[in-house]
C-alpha cells in the first residue's frame, strides 16, 4: 500500500510537471484588437557618434571647407620647399558668409614633393580595391600655372591611386572642377594627399572626396552600406535630425533647418554640440557641415519607405546645458520655420519653400505628416512655447500631427507635469523616453496596459537598456539588453492602441569616434554591423502586422509569467498570424500554442530565433553574426503549434491562415 501511493504521487507529481512545462497559449485569433500602425517601428537619426560627417554623409574629407575653429585641422602641409605663406588661410570678408575661409596656395617652380596638402579624413579614409573615387574642388586662379596632382595613400605613404586636375585658365570667380581615381587595394587608414606642380597662385575651397559606389549612386551621396542596414528594417518612420542637436548646447547652436538646404557651399557649417559635452570621449574636430541637411533627410525617407518625422527647436536650448529660452514675444522667426518647413515639404512647386524644393530636384511633394516641436524640453516654459506653436500650425495645416515632449524621463514631478498637461489639451502625441537598466525593461511590459484608449498617443521616441548605467562609456549592446527590449517591446505591440512609434536610440556609432553607447549599429571605415539590439528591431518591423490579436497564459496578457512575454497580431496582406515570444529564463521551455477561432491553417509554420546562451556575448566587426537570426519550420497541429523555446531566446512565428 506504501509502494502504491508512492507510485501515485510519482504520476501526479510527473503530471503536475508536464502541465507546469506544457502550458497552453492561447491566440484569441476571432477577437482582433487594435489596429497597428504602419509607424509603428521605426528609427531615430542623429548626428551623434560621427552618424552624419564621418556616417552615413559620405564625404570622405574632413574639414573641406576650413571653416572649424581651427581651420587647418585636419590638414596638413608640408614638402621640401614649403616655406611660411606659400598656404595661407585666407576670410573672403563677406557679410554674412555662410563659407567665409578658403586657402591661397602659392607655388613657385614646385615638383613632386616640394609643396603638399594631406587630409586624413575621418579618422581616417576607408578606400577598397577596384573602386573610383570622385574628387572635386573649388578654385579660381590668381594667377596660372599650377596643376594638382591627387592621390590616396596608405598608412605608411605607398599610392594606391592617382590622377591629376589641370585648372582652366584665370578667373575672379569660384569654379568647380572634379576628376576621378581608382584604388589598388583596400586599405582602413588611407589619406588624400595633393600635391601641386609649377609656378602660380590658387585659391582652393570645398576640397572633397565621394566614393562612386554611395546609396542610389548619387553624388555627393550617403554610404550605402549604412543606408542598406536602414532599408532592410522597412522602417514604418525616421526620426531627424535628434535629439540634443536640434536643441543645441545654446540657441546659436541649435539646428536650423534653412541653413541645411540648397547648394553645399552654401550651407553654413556650426560646431556639433557632441564636440565637448562629454569630458571621457572628447572629440574636437566634429562638426556639422550639413552637406547632409533636410532635403536629404526627407529624400532619404522616401527612398526607405518611411514616413518623415523632423524635429525643430521650440525657442529652447538644451536645459541640461545653457537652458537658454527665447522670450515669448521673440518667438515668431521660430514658429515661422515651422510653418515654412510644411510648405517645404508639401507646398507645390507655385509656394516660396516648395519652389525651394522643387529647384533642389524634387518637384513632388514629400507628404510630411508628423512633425515634433521641441525634443526633450519639460517644465512650464516649455508648455508655454509649444501652445504657441501649436495654435499656429494647427490653424494652418490642421492636418499635420504634433509630437510632444514629455521630457527625459519616464516617471516624476517632470514628467507628471507635462502628460497631464498635454493629455488635458488633447496633445496629438508624446514623446517618452527612456534609457533604463535591463530590469526595467523586463519590469515596464505592462506599462501601457492601463493608459487611456482614447486621446493623446505614445511615441516611444528614444530608448535603450543599458548594460552597466546611463551615458557610461561600458555600456555594451549585449544579449541581455537585447532580450529585455524584445521582452518590453511585446507590451508596446499589446497596447498599439496607445502606442503608435517607437524608435530606439541612438542608431549609429563610428567605433574610432563615439561619444555614447550602447547604439544599434557599429560603423568603421569599411564596413558596419548590426548589433543584437538591431536584430530585435528588425524582427518586430518586419513582422508588425496589421492588428492586435489577445494572447494569453491562464486568461492573463504574458508578461513575464514563467519568465515568458508574448504578443500576437495578424497581418490582414499576407493573412498571416504573427506570434513573438520571449523565453527570458536559463531554462528551455515547452509551451503549445493554440490557435482559437479559426478554420483550416496551413500544416507547417515559419519560426525564426534570435539566441544566445551568454547573457554578455556581443556582435562585433570580426563576429558580425555572433548573435542573428536562424529561420526554420515547425509543424502545425490541429490548429496547434507545440514550440519549445530555447533559454534567452526571442522567438517569432508566422503561421498562414
Amino acid at each position: 500500500m506504501k509502494r502504491s501511493r508512492m507510485l501515485i504521487c510519482l504520476v501526479i507529481c510527473m503530471g503536475m510537471h508536464i502541465i507546469y512545462g506544457q502550458q497552453k497559449l492561447v491566440v484569441q485569433v476571432n477577437h482582433p484588437g487594435a489596429a497597428i500602425q504602419p509607424t509603428m517601428w521605426g528609427v531615430f537619426f542623429e548626428d551623434i557618434n560621427f552618424g552624419a560627417d564621418g556616417g552615413i554623409y559620405a564625404e570622405m574629407v574632413i574639414n573641406r571647407s576650413f571653416e572649424f575653429f581651427k581651420p587647418m585641422m585636419g590638414w596638413k602641409a608640408g614638402g621640401k620647399k614649403f616655406k611660411e605663406g606659400d598656404i595661407l588661410v585666407v576670410n573672403k570678408n563677406e557679410n554674412p558668409s555662410a563659407n567665409a575661409r578658403f586657402i591661397r596656395v602659392t607655388a613657385d617652380q614646385a615638383g613632386a614633393g616640394d609643396l603638399n596638402l594631406t587630409n586624413g579624413g575621418f579618422r581616417g579614409m576607408g578606400v577598397k580595391k577596384d573602386l573610383r573615387y570622385n574628387f572635386s574642388v573649388m578654385y579660381r586662379q590668381q594667377k596660372s600655372g599650377v596643376k594638382l596632382h591627387i592621390e590616396l595613400q596608405d598608412s605608411t605613404g605607398n599610392i594606391l591611386g592617382s590622377a591629376v586636375l589641370i585648372p582652366s585658365g584665370e578667373s575672379k570667380n569660384w569654379q568647380k572642377q572634379g576628376v576621378s581615381l581608382v584604388s589598388n587595394a583596400t586599405e582602413m587608414k588611407a589619406s588624400l594627399h595633393i600635391w601641386f606642380e609649377g609656378d602660380g597662385i590658387i585659391d582652393l575651397d570645398m576640397i572633397s572626396l565621394f566614393p562612386e559606389d554611395t546609396w542610389k549612386h548619387r553624388a555627393g551621396g550617403m554610404r550605402a552600406d549604412m543606408i542598406r542596414k536602414l532599408a532592410d528594417m522597412k522602417p514604418g518612420f525616421i526620426r531627424f535630425p535628434g535629439g540634443c542637436i536640434v536643441e543645441g548646447y545654446d540657441l546659436a547652436e541649435r539646428y536650423q533647418w534653412k541653413k541645411t538646404i540648397g547648394p553645399v557651399e552654401d550651407r553654413q557649417l556650426i560646431i556639433n554640440r557632441w564636440n565637448f559635452e562629454f569630458p571621457h570621449r572628447p572629440t574636437p574636430d566634429y562638426f556639422q557641415t550639413f552637406g547632409l541637411g533636410f532635403y536629404e533627410y526627407f529624400q532619404l525617407a522616401e527612398d526607405i519607405g518611411a514616413e518623415p518625422l523632423p524635429i525643430l527647436n521650440c525657442g529652447m536650448a538644451c536645459q541640461f546645458n545653457s537652458a537658454e529660452v527665447v522670450a515669448l514675444n521673440e518667438l515668431d522667426p521660430y514658429v515661422q520655420d515651422a510653418l515654412d518647413l510644411i510648405e517645404f515639404a508639401n507646398g507645390d512647386a507655385s509656394t516660396k519653400w516648395g519652389k525651394v524644393r522643387a529647384q533642389m530636384g524634387h518637384p513632388a511633394p514629400f507628404h510630411l505628416k508628423i512633425m515634433g516641436v521641441g525634443n526633450e524640453n519639460w517644465g512650464p516654459q516649455y508648455l508655454e512655447r509649444l501652445a504657441i506653436f501649436t495654435r499656429a500650425i494647427k490653424t494652418k495645416y490642421p492636418e499635420i500631427r504634433i509630437v510632444n515632449s514629455s521630457g527625459t524621463d519616464p516617471a516624476g514631478e517632470r514628467f507628471d507635469l507635462l502628460n497631464n498637461t498635454l493629455r488635458k489639451n488633447n496633445a496629438d502625441i508624446i514623446d517618452e523616453h527612456y534609457y533604463r537598466n535591463p530590469e526595467w525593461f523586463f519590469d515596464n511590459a505592462r506599462r501601457y496596459d492601463h493608459y487611456p484608449r482614447n486621446g493623446s498617443k505614445v511615441f516611444v521616441g528614444e530608448y535603450a537598456a543599458q548594460s552597466v548605467k546611463s551615458v557610461s562609456p561600458l555600456n555594451k549592446n549585449n544579449w541581455l539588453t537585447a532580450l529585455s527590449e524584445a521582452a518590453f517591446m511585446t507590451g508596446l505591440e499589446r497596447n498599439a492602441g496607445v502606442v503608435c512609434m517607437a524608435s530606439y536610440a541612438p542608431l549609429f556609432a563610428n567605433a574610432d569616434a563615439w561619444q555614447w553607447t550602447p547604439d544599434l549599429i557599429w560603423v568603421n571605415n569599411l564596413g558596419c554591423y548590426g548589433t543584437p539590439n538591431y536584430y530585435v528591431q528588425k524582427l518586430y518591423s518586419l513582422n508588425r502586422g496589421t492588428r492586435v490579436l489577445p494572447v494569453t497564459l491562464h486568461n492573463e496578457c504574458i508578461a513575464g509569467q514563467d519568465s515568458l512575454y508574448a504578443t500576437a497580431c495578424i497581418d490582414s496582406v499576407t493573412n498571416e498570424i504573427i506570434i513573438k515570444l520571449v523565453n527570458s529564463s536559463g531554462r528551455r521551455r515547452d509551451n503549445s500554442i493554440f490557435l482559437e477561432g479559426v478554420g483550416k491553417t496551413a500544416k507547417q509554420a515559419s519560426l525564426t530565433i534570435l539566441q544566445s546562451d551568454d547573457l554578455t556575448a556581443v556582435n562585433s566587426f570580426d563576429a558580425p553574426e555572433n548573435i542573428a537570426p536562424k529561420r526554420s519550420l515547425i509543424p502545425v497541429n490541429n490548429k496547434e503549434i507545440s514550440l519549445s523555446s530555447a533559454p534567452y531566446s526571442f522567438n517569432v512565428i508566422r503561421v498562414k491562415l
